[in-house]
């Protein structure tokens, strides 16, 4: 393990010992307290951020090691100056990078021109942070996280794709409910697919809302990602049977919700839902940090 661009690219034994070094982590934070003694890491962000910015900026200060954020108010990446100029040059003073992007070609070519551990704080095609943060926060509810249903309601974005790829490498069954014209990628779909039936796993496409009986937890996300420009009235219009409420998360049978945030409610999700007694989300936000503070141990140890 070079880098972290996807969760894809991780095997299974990867994904487990990643998600059994954050529960330690967690657990144990004066054991770490040096891991990253002596070490810089650079974040660069071209998108706004709260959860992302702030737990790696905290989690690395309690591993010992210095965070240094640059946003793009000087330029953005490959605009000012090539992307591979970027990488090449913070290479000769960091340890690691992490970028939050909006195009993932720019994660690749951080990894492909730096010689430094990448890390993807998101792209347009992968979250993989927030998805090593969910299913550490799973595996604290289930004893086996490869018998968990998950359902994932909404919107098929990177979120989706990191959550598809996480499910398939566990084994775990996961069934994805969208609207019609609103589903993952569809070569994403493929490879889950494919790595859900190597590992004994299952993934599920739907546009039924019936789909979602029997699971465990149930996940959405922001029906307008930040950058989109759609109507938020024909968003609703078409999103509107895929709100996730008490009747849903019943249907379901569902203990747990499950949220990336930020959350709007009233849009895709009713506020008894999210405040609610089975809602993870702040487990999922505090996950954040510890998660990838396994990243960071694992690719500077």
């Amino acid at each position: 393990m070079n880098h972290l661009l996807s969760i894809k690219e991780l095997n299974q034994q990867q994904l487990i010992d990643l998600l059994a070094l954050a529960k330690t982590i967690k657990a144990n934070p004066e054991d770490y307290r040096k891991a990253l003694d002596g070490k810089s890491v650079v974040m660069l962000f071209e998108k706004p951020s709260l959860r992302t910015r702030v737990s790696f900026d905290i989690g690395i200060h309690k591993l010992g090691g210095h965070c240094l954020y640059l946003d793009q108010q000087n330029g953005a990446l490959g605009k000012r100056e090539p992307v591979s100029d970027f990488a090449a040059n913070i290479s000769c003073w960091a340890d690691a990078i992490v970028a939050r992007t909006f195009a993932h070609s720019t994660i690749e070519q951080l990894a492909e021109h730096g010689s430094v551990p990448v890390i993807n704080a998101l792209s347009d095609m992968y979250h993989p942070c927030q998805g090593l943060a969910d299913f550490l926060t799973l595996a604290e509810q289930f004893d086996d996280v490869s018998k968990v249903k998950l359902a994932y309601v909404g919107d098929g974005n990177n979120v989706t794709h990191s959550l598809m790829y996480g499910a398939a490498l566990l084994g775990a069954k996961m069934t994805v409910i969208c609207p019609q014209g609103h589903f993952p990628d569809g070569q994403v779909v493929l490879e889950a697919q494919a790595i859900a039936e190597a590992h004994g796993g299952e993934l599920v496409l739907s546009s039924d809302v019936e789909a979602i009986a029997g699971h465990d937890a149930i996940y959405t996300d922001t029906w307008i990602s930040m950058g989109d420009n759609a109507s938020l009235d024909e968003i609703k219009a078409k999103f509107a049977p895929y709100h996730v409420d008490s009747d849903m998360m019943n249907k379901a049978g569902a203990k747990f919700f499950m949220h990336c945030l930020p959350a709007y409610r009233g849009v895709e999700v009713a506020a008894e839902v999210v405040d609610g007694a089975g809602s993870l989300i702040l487990q999922q936000a505090e996950n954040r940090m510890h998660a990838q503070n396994a990243v960071l141990v694992t690719l500077l140890s």
